[in-house]
């Protein structure tokens, strides 16, 4: 479907979006560019006092919903009390995430970080578009982006248990964008390489190094970059690309 301008900018002042991880880092990104094109944006996030401080960077009219993605049970809860008293969620974000412990070999890694790793970066994004996809097929209308990662394409040694939720995330992108295909659902992922957030800087600078030497362009993305090409992706125009990963990794990758 195509819609010209100014169609556009009304659809987009009549949406209301989820980001996951919208305290800081690639979700607060995200959610200060749709906020510019008119969205309403709810944050959400664990740490209630980041959140706040986000919405302030974010605008006034910024929401906030405090949840562990984590837990299930907590986010049906929380995310089914929000539609009931402020309206449908229309596009879903999970920019929620970490990356575990790095820069240590799979067979050395500690079983207890896999597990939360998973639970955060995979489990998070299951939990939250378990939530809301009720809510877009009785519309027929929404958009879900999972933030994954080139790691979860390639692989990033040191980084086991990051690289194979990602990978987790990308083959529920698969499935879903299949499953909803003829819904009016789109739902695709996001794959950046090394982006400059604090999570990237609480790395050990050798595993930094050796992520950024493999990108081509020889640099990081930007949260500028990944927060264009995350509201195209989202955007009521990108309807017939569903299932899909976009990469966003500065010539890293090739398939």
């Amino acid at each position: 479907m195509i819609f010209n301008r100014n169609v556009l900018k009304k659809i987009w002042k009549e949406q209301q979006a989820l980001v996951t991880g919208g305290a800081s880092g690639i979700g607060l990104a995200i959610a200060k560019k749709l906020h510019s094109l008119g969205v309403k944006v709810v944050l959400c996030d664990l740490d209630s006092k980041k959140l706040e401080a986000a919405r302030g960077a974010v605008g006034e009219n910024a929401r906030t919903l405090c949840m562990d993605v984590t837990n299930l049970n907590t986010v049906e809860t929380a995310v089914g009390k929000f539609i009931n008293q402020m309206g449908p969620i229309d596009i879903l974000v999970n920019s929620a995430g970490i990356t575990g412990v790095t820069n240590v070999k799979s067979h050395e890694v500690d079983p207890a970080n896999v597990d939360l790793v998973f639970r955060v970066n995979f489990f998070g994004s299951f939990n939250t578009a378990r939530a809301v996809l009720p809510g877009m097929l009785r519309q027929n209308y929404g958009r879900i982006l999972h933030i994954a990662s080139i790691a979860g394409k390639e692989g990033n040694a040191g980084m086991m248990a990051y690289s194979a939720s990602k990978a987790a995330v990308i083959a529920m992108t698969k499935v879903q964008g299949k499953e909803l295909a003829e819904t009016g659902i789109t739902v695709n992922s996001l794959a950046p390489a090394v982006i400059r957030t604090s999570m990237v800087e609480a790395m050990p600078p050798a595993q930094v190094t050796y992520m950024t030497d493999k990108i081509p362009m020889k640099r990081c993305g930007t949260l500028e970059e990944i927060a264009d090409m995350a509201a195209f992706i989202i955007s009521p125009e990108a309807s017939f690309t569903t299932g899909f990963t976009f990469d966003l990794s500065g010539g890293r990758a090739t398939s």
